[in-house]
């Protein structure tokens, strides 16, 4: 790949894998490292793109790949995340740093319409995976997966209108 496609692509999208990466760990400094790796294992691999999945989505994985080696990481070592053990479940959506961010999350939660705020709840605070979640809906795991994605998204962005 020519160095103008990669900086093109580094451009458009460092800062959606930014976001993304923000707000699974809840961590500007870890996102920023995490951004940084998502991109040079996105060159280094670049032969196994396949182009049937958009951009944003393949840098999306890899960013969620990293994301979970390092809390697997973490995990291996032992040592609580932000004086915090991290939950099991929840697909590692939000380290919580505090109470009052534990709160913001609740509040966040709240103000989401339906199904976000169901599908989000089963998730995290239930764990269920995609494909129970699906089927209490009669739907299936891929529709569960995006509403999902799309409340962990309303919500993020709920977190960044209150700062």
């Amino acid at each position: 790949m020519p160095t103008s496609d990669f900086d093109e692509i580094y451009r458009l999208y460092a800062k959606y894998v930014y976001r993304y990466l923000a707000g699974l760990s809840s961590s500007e400094q870890l996102a920023e490292e995490l951004t940084a790796e998502t991109f040079y294992h996105a060159v280094k691999n670049i032969n196994s793109y396949k182009s049937e999945y958009s951009m944003p989505v393949w840098l999306k994985s890899i960013a969620k790949n990293l994301y979970i080696d390092y809390l697997r990481k973490k995990e291996r070592q032992n040592v609580p995340i932000d004086g915090e053990d991290f939950p099991d479940g929840a697909d590692a959506l939000l380290i919580l740093e505090d109470r009052e961010q534990a709160l913001n999350v609740h509040k966040a939660l709240h103000t989401i319409e339906e199904p976000y705020k169901e599908v989000f709840s089963l998730r995290v605070f239930g764990e269920l995976s995609f494909k129970e979640i699906g089927g209490l809906f009669g739907k299936s795991d891929g529709w569960a997966r995006t509403v999902f994605f799309r409340a962990k998204e309303k919500i993020i962005n709920k977190l960044n209108e209150q700062e």
